[in-house]
């Protein structure tokens, strides 16, 4: 069984939640009935921290959670995100944090999920044209209203983190985070730290790449995003590989899969993150929660830095065409 973890404000989680996003977006190769079947799984192991979004599959894997959770909601601890809006043809429009706009996700996600309450409420992305004071603001409405109990922020700059916690205490920030995107080490970390927040590193296996799965971008399914993703491109791809080899000769001396290693040293970072891989199987699922039992000693520690020390990853994060509004 998971272990907890405890975010800002008291909001105690498992130690390891799980993403949902590829369930119903991004990846392609979708399949509802094993992608429920992965969230009874995980809620059976003892993961109560369930991540989705509205922007997932434009509503769908809201829907998908909210079935999945029917029944057993108690215990639970549910996020998902309001902010990234997207065309009737799933391109990206823009981002959105007016108030009104604020109220009216809430009141939608709260349909799709079926329930009375979200327990932890993200702004997406940041909005650069609307003040992060009116967003927060209106968050904390909702939670005196009784509509969310946490709020939170994803990709947001140290910064906008401390104007947005003047308004209203937030939660947890949720960034990228794992062992080829180390950036939020520099002032985020410390920031968020400083203020008691939690925090939440999705993509802690890099997009699968992490796991050493893939090998060969031909692999992945047509309209899977990866494809036209800067890191799985090229030379970048050849380059990155060989992290992926220094992880798995790593994981060989542990005797633990290269995805347990990259998720424990994500862990071992500190008892205020938690990771939350995303995945649509059960065997991958069962994979990365046996990395809540790897310890790694200093020197375990230090031999995973030098070989994967910050910026070791070639390429960057998102490509010239997605939507990354971060805050300012």
């Amino acid at each position: 069984m998971v272990k907890q973890r405890t975010l800002g404000q008291g909001l105690v989680v498992s130690a390891m939640g799980l993403g949902c996003m590829g369930m119903s977006d991004f990846y392609g190769g979708r399949d509802e009935a094993e992608s429920m079947a992965t969230i009874h799984r995980a809620l059976d192991l003892g993961v109560t921290f369930l991540d989705t979004a509205d922007m997932y599959g434009a509503g769908r894997n809201e829907e998908l959670v909210g079935r999945a959770i029917a029944g057993r909601r108690d215990g639970l601890v549910i996020a998902t995100k309001f902010g990234n809006v997207r065309n009737p043809d799933g391109t990206f429009k823009g981002v959105n944090g007016r108030p009104d706009y604020v109220r009216a996700c809430c009141d939608a996600s709260l349909a799709r999920l079926r329930v009375d309450v979200i327990d932890l409420y993200y702004q997406h992305r940041v909005d650069p044209d609307t003040p992060i004071e009116d967003t927060v603001g209106a968050m904390a409405d909702l939670k005196r209203e009784g509509k969310i109990r946490h709020l939170g922020l994803s990709e947001a700059a140290a910064a906008t983190i401390r104007r947005a916690h003047a308004v209203h205490p937030i939660t947890a920030l949720q960034t990228e985070y794992s062992l080829w995107t180390r950036d939020v080490e520099r002032e985020l970390l410390p920031t968020v730290r400083e203020l008691r927040i939690g925090f939440v590193a999705y993509s802690p296996l890099g997009r699968g790449f992490l796991t050493g799965a893939i090998a060969d971008i031909g692999t992945l399914d047509a309209d899977d995003y990866r494809r036209h993703s800067p890191r799985f491109e090229g030379d970048n791809f050849t380059k990155n590989l060989a992290l992926v080899d220094a992880i798995r000769a790593i994981a060989d001396a542990k005797g633990c899969t290269p995805a347990q290693l990259a998720i424990a040293w994500v862990m071992a970072q500190g008892d205020d993150i938690v990771p939350i891989p995303g995945t649509k199987r059960r065997r991958y699922l069962e994979d990365n929660l046996g990395a809540a039992g790897i310890a790694l000693s200093r020197d375990d520690l230090a031999r995973i830095d030098r070989a994967l020390p910050p910026g070791a990853a070639s390429g960057e994060r998102y490509g010239p065409h997605a939507l990354r509004a971060i805050g300012r």
